[in-house]
């Protein structure tokens, strides 16, 4: 038989109100021992809330909504992992929703989301949202939302900002340092994901100390392990006289490695290879991957959080979050000059 809160409340000894207040997170003026009482009983008989019933009282349907532009990227699976840990201690399921790339699907999801009446929605994309439902028309007026857009929408708080223009401008130092004129870049393809602060970066390292910028070192593909597979094979394919690659993603990294073993070359004895995200994966290919590391799992779990508070103070201003990266020497770069040893910058 399914335990109600009255009866909690009868064998816990205290009100309905003060039982509904702990499971709903809002106990902390009761005092440690009357919470660890509530909550071992609602331990020992396995108590879940009727969150159908609890959506036509309170109008919460403790359901957030996430649309993501694919949801086997290593990078946004690692930022869903950071959400849920975040929403489910407190109640929350997500409704996963992938675009798959497409502005159109993105749009009919948000929709779907809202007229679903989920109690958030966290969105990630690369897009600007269109007039009818930017920010500020309107649309959003009762689902609250936080993107996962590099800053691209304006807004006066609840921007995730990573430091992507630091870590790839030290990482492109690094290589020069280590001796490397010709330097190469994978980036992505003209279209859905833009990583312009990284290719910003590497002109400007490069222009910085007085390299020449060439175009034809730039080679574009999708942001995955086959799309840096190509954009490796047309790199190398043109300019034999490159000695390191810098890549716009890990995924892209794992590609360059294929593409640069098939030619019957090695890393780092001819190529070094640096990558960006820091996805654990990196730390496992032979070599271990030099990379940027941004912290996709915090990504997500202060959007999540953002996205509670918005929800639980609704006229409370959302603050702004700054992530930085770290610069991971491992095994794939190779100095061609005699340069200080390190492992972590």
């Amino acid at each position: 038989m399914k335990l109600t809160i009255k009866e909690i409340a009868e064998m816990a000894g205290v009100s309905i109100t003060t039982v509904s207040q702990i499971l709903n997170n809002k106990g902390a003026r009761f005092s440690p021992e009357t919470r660890k009482k509530v909550l071992d009983i609602v331990e020992k008989y396995q108590y879940k809330p009727d969150y159908f019933a609890s959506n036509l009282i309170k109008r919460h349907s403790k359901t957030i909504g996430m649309i993501v532009p694919d949801v086997t990227d290593f990078f946004f699976s690692k930022v869903i992992e950071g959400v849920e840990s975040y929403l489910n201690p407190l109640g929350y399921m997500i409704l996963l929703c992938n675009s798959k790339n497409s502005k159109a699907r993105e749009e009919k999801y948000i929709e779907e989301l809202v007229h679903r009446s989920v109690d958030g929605i966290l969105l990630a994309t690369p897009n600007v949202l269109p007039e009818g439902k930017a920010l500020d028309s309107g649309f959003f007026a009762k689902t609250p939302i936080i993107l996962i857009d590099r800053g691209i929408n304006e807004r006066k708080g609840g921007r995730l900002i990573v430091k992507e223009y630091e870590g790839a401008y030290r990482a492109i130092s690094k290589l020069i340092e280590y001796g490397h004129q010709h330097i190469g870049m994978l980036k992505e393809e003209e279209g859905y994901y833009q990583l312009i602060e990284r290719q910003t970066a590497y002109q400007h390292a490069l222009k910085d100390h007085e390299i020449p910028f060439r175009k034809n070192y730039l080679s574009n593909g999708s942001l995955s392990i086959e799309g840096g597979y190509q954009a490796a094979k047309n790199l190398l394919a043109g300019n034999p006289e490159l000695t390191a690659i810098f890549c716009g993603n890990d995924e892209m990294a794992i590609g360059c490695y294929q593409a640069i073993h098939e030619i019957g070359k090695k890393i780092p004895e001819d190529f070094s290879v640096i990558g960006f995200d820091g996805l654990e994966i990196s730390n496992y290919l032979v070599p271990s991957l030099t990379t940027i590391l941004q912290p996709s799992f915090d990504i997500g779990f202060y959007g999540a959080k953002f996205l509670v508070d918005k929800i639980d103070f609704p006229h409370s201003r959302v603050p702004n979050k700054i992530f930085d990266t770290e610069f991971i020497i491992r095994e794939s770069i190779k100095p061609l000059t005699a340069v200080p040893k390190e492992t972590t910058i």
